[in-house]
């Protein structure tokens, strides 16, 4: 297959996740016009040989140490050959006509929202959770406000009655399904990898935005969401990067001098609170997960 005929490249992440990364991969149906890109980002095991096996038609990106969400993503665009780039997480399902996603043709939605106009160069789908009755999780997001960084996501945990199905911008992207053209992936920049974990999207939407760039939300396309099954929904891990990565990114993109307004809100407000509640709620594992990050966002590196 030449390279220059690949129109979509599909991206994931797998990390000690061999068995959400396999149904991801078994719901999608060839074709010459889009290739998958699976960058295994440090597992335990050598779960890459197994995929490499077990889909032989599959690129395979093996990282000997986890270099983070946007580190594995990064590998991902290096092996990349398509016009578009479709991050989406390994944790996720696709559900087309027949239940398998068709090739590029399911993906036509976002690719006709980029092409609609050259201002836009990154477009989500619709996201839904993978159970219960697949309530709505991200239908598009609210401006993040000036000091407190609070906002929600469009639409989260309603049940869907076709209330938000008009495309629309949004000011950032959600990690769990992105597409990009490459031309202005290649004029922003690659992800910001000195996040690791949580955030990398917000700040690459911020990248994307102050390139000229907007993003909007597609909800002609679906893709139903696990969540957190790397992390855990209350794990220690996400836990310290929440914590140490909402202040990296008020660092990054909120101007002096409301930033430290926003550090103020942050450090004094929001994590002696998460502090005493762990605390009351015997994690103390949690509660240490807090104070670390803070002494890391205040150790780290100089930029």
């Amino acid at each position: 297959m030449a390279h220059l005929e690949i129109k979509i490249s599909i991206i994931t992440i797998n990390y000690n996740g061999l068995i959400d990364t396999c149904a991801l991969i078994d719901s999608i149906t060839f074709d010459d016009t889009l290739e998958v890109i699976v960058v295994d980002n440090g597992s335990k095991k050598d779960e890459a040989t197994i995929i490499e096996q077990r889909y032989p038609h599959v690129t395979v990106v093996r990282s000997p140490q986890n270099l983070g969400f946007a580190g594995g993503n990064n590998l991902g665009i290096q092996a990349a050959h398509g016009k578009y780039l479709f991050f989406i997480n390994n944790d996720t399902i696709i559900r087309g006509e027949g239940g398998e996603m068709r090739g590029e043709s399911i993906l036509q939605p976002l690719i006709d929202r980029l092409e609609s106009s050259d201002k836009i160069g990154m477009v989500c789908p619709k996201i839904r959770f993978a159970w219960g009755t697949n309530p709505i999780q991200f239908a598009g997001y609210t401006p993040l406000s000036s000091v407190t960084m609070r906002n929600r996501g469009i639409g989260c945990g309603e049940e869907d009655h076709g209330q938000y199905d008009i495309p629309h911008p949004t000011p950032y992207a959600h990690g769990a399904a992105m597409m990009v053209r490459r031309e202005a992936l290649e004029k922003v920049g690659m992800m910001p990898e000195c996040y690791f974990l949580y955030y990398e999207e917000l700040d690459w939407s911020m990248m994307f935005t102050r390139s000229g760039y907007e993003i909007w939300y597609e909800p002609r396309f679906t893709i139903y969401h696990k969540e957190s099954q790397a992390t855990g929904q209350n794990s220690p891990l996400k836990t310290y990067y929440l914590t140490r990565n909402r202040l990296l990114f008020a660092h990054r993109n909120i101007p002096i001098p409301r930033r430290f307004l926003t550090y103020l809100y942050l450090m004094g407000l929001v994590s002696l609170r998460d502090i005493v509640k762990h605390i009351i709620q015997g994690r103390k594992d949690l509660a240490a997960s807090v104070t670390r990050g803070l002494r890391d966002f205040i150790k780290r590196p100089k930029e």
